[in-house]
Parts: structure tokens; sequence; C-alpha cells
């Protein structure tokens, strides 16, 4: 099976199911971190976790009104920050490597739609 990246304006994703350890890669176009299979299932469900939280936050908020929500597994940390219809993205790895990372708020409606069709989880 070949290796899957997509990618987009501020935004990757990989996907190397052939990969020992790390079949994962999420970034940016400066940055990006390879990630274990779990932690890359965590971070696609946390993120789909994360935009109905904020759709389903859209109703309730007033137009102007900025809300941040996070979300937690053992694996990784993650923080949605900014209004329902345009937020940034944080994420920190809760697993030994002590990384972090951020996406701008234009990138993350791509990002979530690639990590929909990336692999089945």
């Amino acid at each position: 099976m070949e290796r899957v990246v997509k990618s987009g304006s501020g935004w990757r994703i990989g996907w190397k199911p052939e990969a020992p350890d790390f079949k994962g890669l999420v970034g940016t176009d400066d940055w990006a971190i390879e990630l274990t299979e779990a932690e890359l299932n965590d971070f696609c469900r946390l993120l789909a976790q994360l935009a109905d939280t904020m759709k389903q936050l859209a109703i309730e908020l007033m137009e102007e009104e900025k809300i941040a929500c996070e979300a937690e597994s053992d694996l990784l940390w993650m923080e949605v920050e900014g209004y329902p219809h345009a937020y940034s993205l944080r994420f920190i790895l809760n697993t030994g490597r002590c990384v972090e990372g951020k996406w701008d708020a234009s990138a993350v409606p791509d990002l979530l739609q690639a990590t929909g069709i990336l692999k089945v989880f």
C-alpha cells in the first residue's frame, strides 16, 4: 500500500500503513511531526469531536462571541479557539515526545475534511 499525504494551504496530513512505528504525519507548510497509528486515530477522532462541539455551540453564541473548547485522550490534548465558523487548532502530545503544533483558522476546515477521508478509522 502506498503512502498517502494530503495537503493544502497551511496544513498537511499523511498515512503510511507499512511504516513500522510512525504511520501518521500532521503538520503545516513549516513543520511536521510523525505520529503513531493510535496518535493519528486520536487526532482525527478528537478533531471531529471538537468540530461537532463548535457546530452545536454556534446556535447558542452571539455572532461576535469567541470560544475555546478542548478535548483530550491518553495520547494527546487538543484545543480549538475562535468563532464557531472559524477557529484555530492546537495540539500537544502527552506521550514522551513533547510536541506542540498549531493550525490557523484558515487551514482547519480543509484539515478536518482530510481527516475524514485519509483512512478508515
